[in-house]
């Protein structure tokens, strides 16, 4: 006696994958009359074939070489009376990929006392969601902030003196393992104070002028009772 089989349930103990990772997915009907043919697509496109004598499932066995091998996955079992097979349900891949090097950036870097500064991080690359964390030196100054679009993570800082110019950074994270960046770092400047550069700049600017101006004041001195001599 010849049994229809029943529709084939498609499964994987792997829903999220890395680059080069190798993954099975298992297609089963669990009722009907042997042989079955199992065959898995991709996206419609053809993958495998394999052919089982009794009811044990089908193991297909790949790999997920980039990020066009996370489509949707379905498979088919046929036998002798299963006209056209039996379809599964879809399977999918979530591709976890390292997040690049955020970048921290504000639109100014030039604040007064007292103003609110707009703190921004970003990693252009990595799967998401991505969380963010911002940083005054060594000390967070922020919550985690988890980002499930492409989008940068803000955060307001308050100026209120030289001690809130220090050095700010920003560090992201996703699910890929191992996988922690740090941005840049953002100093601000404060409006209407020169930094160190800038007064040492002006210092020595200084000095060369007087030492300028002292030559030019002492040569007479030097050259004319010289020249008198000689004569």
């Amino acid at each position: 006696f010849a049994e229809m089989l029943s529709n084939p349930k498609l499964t994987s103990v792997q829903e999220t994958v890395v680059i080069n990772q190798k993954v099975t997915l298992s297609c089963h009907s669990h009722s009907g009359s042997p042989p079955v043919t199992y065959t898995l697509f991709k996206n419609s496109q053809k993958v495998a074939t394999l052919n089982r004598t009794d009811l044990t499932p089908a193991l297909f066995n790949l790999t997920i070489n980039s990020a066009s091998d996370v489509g949707e996955y379905k498979c088919k079992a046929e036998n002798n009376i299963s006209r056209g097979g039996k379809y599964s349900n879809s399977a999918k891949f979530t591709l976890l990929e390292p997040i690049s090097k955020p970048v921290l950036s504000s639109p100014t870097s030039c604040a007064k006392e007292g103003q609110n500064v707009t703190l921004s991080c970003l990693s252009e690359n990595g799967s998401l969601p991505i969380t963010y964390i911002f940083f005054k030196g060594k000390q967070s100054i922020s919550p985690r902030v988890k980002m499930q679009k492409r989008e940068a993570a803000v955060i307001f800082s308050f100026i209120n003196s030289s001690s809130d110019l220090g050095t700010y950074k920003c560090r992201a994270e996703n699910s890929f393992p191992n996988n922690t960046k740090y941005s840049n770092s953002f100093n601000f400047t404060l409006a209407g104070k020169r930094s160190h550069s800038q007064h040492l700049a002006i210092s020595l600017g200084l000095i060369l002028l007087l030492v300028i101006i002292g030559l030019a004041v002492a040569i007479p001195f030097f050259v004319i009772p010289s020249y008198k001599a000689s004569e």
